[in-house]
């Protein structure tokens, strides 16, 4: 018995050294290195062109609108879990809309200032820039949402549509954040944080969705101290959650009160800039992606989309994973992003 506990504590000291050791060679981490130059600005807005060492080798180019919710930097989390460089070295010419931090004079902004202002603007300017009549859209979570109302308003400007674990219909009852959020007062919460959601409020929500998740990231860190790579694993990740924007407190209270509480948009209630959104009106090829593990936008969530649209090319796939797992697992680099890539050539 003594033996085997002075054993114990010569391994803990051993890898106590060696996490000292590991964490005095990290100087900094690094997410999102991709490079990529800022081609447009408005307000706190700025659109990426991420940079090629070729020509690309698909005709269209590809706008990425990521959700209001974080940022896109996830998507290009590391070097060899980028799901950004994956689209890049299939040959795709990539923009991004990075949607910036808002602060309180941009608490007013509303769902038609993101769809009919700035996403349309960027797409604009990436039909003019590119000579294009259409360009392609690959959208994320509420980025999804938003990308699906623009592309019904404006299918003439949309070639094909990928949409990656975006909610639809939220009468669902699946997931915690669906039930909770149908209770909820939106108007007092916008109000009482003067206007602007802080970003670290919706990152402690998220967190009591999975009330485990914090013992298992303890666990994971604890086993990653003595592993370098492992452990930039982790930092990287936990930055990427540390760096969640504020939210715009108009939008937010637009979009918990209209789609999760009264869920317009499946309803064929929803209203634009004065304009009804009706999704049949959206014609543009369709690739909508869900996860099957995904506790914040479940299936029942995405999967209805093939249904309500006009599109006559549409497709369902279904990905055996995540909401994060989506983007930033190793079966994404190698299932995924050729599959989401080559249906895209198919349609280019």
């Amino acid at each position: 018995m003594e033996k085997k506990l002075v054993e114990e504590m010569q391994n803990m000291s051993s890898k106590l050294m060696k996490s000292y050791e590991t964490f005095s060679a990290i100087n900094e981490v690094d997410i999102a290195t991709s490079p990529k130059t800022a081609v447009y600005n408005e307000d706190k807005l700025t659109l990426y062109k991420y940079d090629r060492t070729s020509e690309p080798t698909y005709k269209t180019p590809v706008l990425i609108v990521y959700a209001l919710v974080n940022t896109y930097k996830m998507l290009d989390i590391q070097p060899d879990r980028s799901y950004i460089r994956n689209l890049l070295e299939a040959g795709l010419d990539v923009y991004l809309i990075d949607w910036g931090n808002p602060t309180k004079i941009d608490k007013y902004l509303s769902i038609d200032d993101y769809v009919n202002g700035y996403i349309n603007n960027c797409v604009d300017f990436i039909r003019k820039k590119n000579r294009v009549e259409k360009i392609n859209i690959l959208s994320i979570c509420q980025g999804g949402t938003l990308s699906v109302i623009y592309s019904s308003l404006y299918p003439n400007k949309v070639k094909n549509l990928v949409t990656h674990v975006t909610p639809i219909d939220f009468s669902t009852n699946d997931g915690l954040l669906f039930r909770w959020s149908k209770d909820m007062d939106f108007d007092k919460i916008v109000e009482g944080f003067g206007g602007l959601i802080p970003g670290d409020f919706l990152n402690q929500g998220f967190d009591m969705l999975k009330p485990m998740m914090k013992l298992q990231k303890q666990q994971t860190l604890t086993n990653s101290l003595d592993d370098k790579d492992k452990l930039m694993n982790f930092l990287r990740m936990e930055k990427w959650i540390s760096e969640s924007p504020d939210q715009a407190g108009e939008c937010f209270k637009e979009f918990m009160k209209g789609f999760y509480q009264e869920n317009k948009l499946v309803k064929g209630e929803l209203e634009i800039g004065g304009k009804k959104v009706n999704l049949k009106n959206l014609t543009s090829n369709l690739l909508n992606i869900y996860a099957t593990e995904d506790h914040l936008v479940p299936p029942a969530a995405t999967i209805p989309l093939n249904d309500l649209v006009g599109s006559k090319d549409k497709e369902l796939y279904s990905f055996k994973g995540g909401h994060i797992g989506v983007f930033v697992g190793s079966k994404s680099q190698k299932e995924l992003a050729p599959a989401v890539t080559s249906w895209l050539k198919k349609r280019d």
